[in-house]
């Protein structure tokens, strides 16, 4: 319906993943994006993460992203923001809105993103998750405190990894789509098990081993 669509601004970045409940620190020094910081700012603080499928000018858009809103800012002395959105729901995009701002807009249709409320996975596929992701890590060489990473709500878990990985932007959407947590567990060891395994697949890293 009409009235269920939220205009809000977008900000197209690639392989930057906000998810509903988790946070994402952004630091803004386009011209462009500063203002729409400072619009966010004096209204109703929400800018829409969406990645590009392209580098076109202006990019072509995947349809799904998540709407967030400002939790924090931070203007620098040189006019740049640091900013953290706090991931509100996703939404698919009716429809781009004709603006004048530098910055693109759409029309964002937030149905159909029924969020899990404190969705929690098996015991068995948590296990799984933490088991590939020391894998991953170490196959990347990052140094993990995983006993601090142990602590973290399954939500938590899985969502910060589909965030920091360096997975290729059609994994990181599939990802951002799931349909739920565990679907999105099961995508992630997949995503993890397949460049771990394959050096330079899916667009990763070639220092794999």
């Amino acid at each position: 319906m009409e009235s269920a669509l939220l205009r809000v601004p977008i900000f197209p970045l690639a392989g930057a993943l906000l998810f509903p409940r988790s946070q994402l620190p952004l630091r803004i020094f386009e011209p462009r994006y500063r203002a729409m910081t400072r619009d966010a700012l004096a209204s109703d603080r929400l800018i829409a993460m969406v990645q590009p499928k392209d580098s076109g000018e202006p990019p072509a858009l995947f349809e799904i992203g998540c709407i967030g809103r400002i939790a924090s800012c931070d203007e620098l002395d040189d006019g740049r923001f640091d900013i953290v959105l706090e991931g509100l729901s996703r939404f698919r995009i009716a429809r781009e809105a004709e603006v004048e701002t530098p910055y693109r807009q759409v029309d964002a249709d937030r149905s159909g993103f029924e969020e899990e409320v404190d969705p929690v996975l098996g015991i068995a596929q948590r296990a799984e998750v933490e088991r590939e992701a020391r894998r991953y890590a170490d196959a990347l060489g990052y140094m993990v405190e995983w006993e601090s990473i142990s602590r973290l709500d399954d939500e938590m878990l899985v969502n910060g990894i589909s965030q920091i990985a360096p997975l290729d932007f059609g994994s990181k959407q599939a990802l951002l789509e799931a349909s739920d947590l565990a679907q999105r567990a099961d995508l992630l060891v997949q995503f993890m098990q397949f460049q771990r395994m394959a050096p330079g697949g899916a667009d990763g890293p070639e220092t794999l081993q």
